[in-house]
Formats: structure tokens, sequence, C-alpha cells
């Protein structure tokens, strides 16, 4: 396609956005309620994901030592615990350390723990990392069959249940987010229509004086991308002062310090490409659907 006939069609794209007044402001507003819509879906489903995975992350295995393993034999499970299949990491815990991490785990309750420090009742462990923690499980039952090994812990239940909350959870923000692109796309595509079906004489007459269907689509599919970007344009700060203002909220309060959001830079730059790219494929596609029956003459 030549310089010229794209400057062409960019300057009367631009031109059936400013002549068309009203319908202009219909079609930017349908665009702008509906992407408001996807992008804070988008974000707190994002959000949740994150949120799940660094649950996930914190789900190890806790191996006891049996308390007749000498040296050796410690060192000997660490090895053969590091060769099975999916485990990511192998750290060791000394029972001085358990003793340590009890005791402060319990708060004042703890100081009566101490009176063991001499003679520390409690086993060397193992804590294991998965390469995938849905196969904690797995690992749990295959470390447990180890020689020199006193009991395998992981919050079987918890760890199952909370698998499930997250596969759930992924599942229905992916159902989520394609319903509401395609009633996007069904509103958008509508109210584009309304406003080419205006000018449907005028495509008429460009097809009886021998224009191609490229050149008519030309200006409509550059006024469907510009709809859809000024479309996009409020969502885009009214999502992103939202999170901004949700994200400094949960950083000063220490109460749910668990909580952890993405952070806001790279996030706002994330989102924002997406929610300008739904916008301008649906005004683009919405566009060039609505004109295409026109061109039957």
């Amino acid at each position: 396609m030549k310089a010229r006939t794209i400057k062409r069609h960019f300057r009367e794209g631009v031109k059936n956005i400013l002549r068309n007044g009203w319908m202009t402001v219909a079609s930017v507003g349908a665009v702008t309620v509906t992407l408001l819509l996807v992008g804070a879906f988008l974000g707190l489903i994002l959000n949740l994901n994150h949120m799940a995975e660094k649950i996930e992350e914190d789900v190890v295995v806790k191996v006891l030592i049996d308390l007749a393993a000498d040296e050796d034999k410690v060192l000997e499970l660490g090895q053969e615990i590091e060769k099975l299949p999916g485990v990511s990491n192998v750290v060791f815990s000394s029972k001085e350390e358990e003793l340590t991490s009890l005791i402060e785990s319990m708060g004042e309750g703890g100081e009566v723990w101490s009176l063991y420090e001499q003679e520390n009742p409690l086993n060397h462990a193992y804590i294991i990392k998965a390469d995938d923690p849905h196969e904690t499980q797995a690992i749990a039952v295959a470390v447990e069959k180890l020689d020199g090994v006193d009991s395998v812990t992981y919050g079987q239940e918890v760890a199952q249940n909370l698998f499930k909350f997250t596969d759930y959870a992924r599942t229905i923000g992916i159902i989520l987010i394609a319903g509401l692109v395609l009633t996007a796309i069904f509103l958008i595509s509508n109210t584009i229509k309304l406003t080419i079906m205006a000018r449907s004489r005028e495509i008429g007459i460009m097809k009886l004086v021998g224009a191609t269907n490229g050149f008519i689509r030309g200006p409509f599919f550059i006024e469907g991308f510009l709809l859809g970007v000024l479309g996009s344009i409020i969502p885009i700060v009214a999502v992103l002062g939202g999170y901004k203002f949700i994200e400094s909220s949960i950083s000063g309060m220490s109460s749910i310090g668990f909580v952890e959001i993405l952070p806001f830079n790279p996030f706002a730059w994330q989102l924002s490409l997406i929610i300008l790219l739904i916008g301008a494929g649906i005004g683009m596609w919405g566009s060039l659907m609505s004109v295409r029956k026109f061109l039957k003459v």
C-alpha cells in the first residue's frame, strides 16, 4: 500500500470521528465502560494468580531425620533426597536451628523450651522444595521410603485444598476475562455498526464509482483503531489510579502484611499495554465486521 493511500486513510478516519459527533461519543463510551470492567477484573485476576503462586512457593516438605542417624548417614540421606525427580532445593536444618525456630515461633511461651538447649530432644531436618508445587505429595511419599527418615510432614490436606483453590481461581479468572472480552466485542461492534449504518449511502456511492473494498475499508479500519485507543485512556487511568491507592493502603497496614500484590511498576505498564491492545483490536475488528455487509452492492 502506498504511503499516500495510508495518509489518506488516516485523514479520513480522523475526519469521520470528528464529523460523527455524538455517535463517536457513544462508541468511545461503550469502549470505555467495557474496558473499565475488563481492566479491573484483569488486574484482580493477575494479582490473585500472583498471590496463589507465592503461597504455592511456600509449600515445603519437612523431613525429620532419625535420631539414631550419625553424621555420615545424615549427609547420605541429603544426597539421596537431592537425586529424587522433581526436587528443586534441599536445605539442612540442625536440631539447634529447629529449637531456635520453635522458641521464636511460640513467642513468650517459647521460653519454656529454652531449658532444652543443653539436651536438645529435637531432630535434625531437611527442608525440601519442589520444582512444581503440585509434585509435593509425590516427593513426600518418595522421601518417606528412604532409610534414616523418622517422619515427613507437608500439611497434606492443607496443601491439596490450596492447590485446588488456586486451580479453580485461575480457571474462573480466565473464563471471566474471556466472557468480558466477548461482551466488549459485541457491544462495541454494535455501537460502531450504528455509526457506519449512517454512512451506508456514502459506501454505496463509492462502490458504484469503482472504489475497491480495501480503499473503502481503510478509513473505517483507522476509525475503529482510534475509537479503541480513545476508549482505553479512561480505563487505564482509572484502574491504575485505583491500583496505586490499594497498593499504598496495603503497604501501610502491617496487619495484612501476608497479602502481597504485584508491584506498581512494571505492572502498570503491562496492564496499560494489554488494555490498549484489547481496545484497539476490538475497535478495528468491530469496524471491519460492521462495514463488510455494506460492501456488497
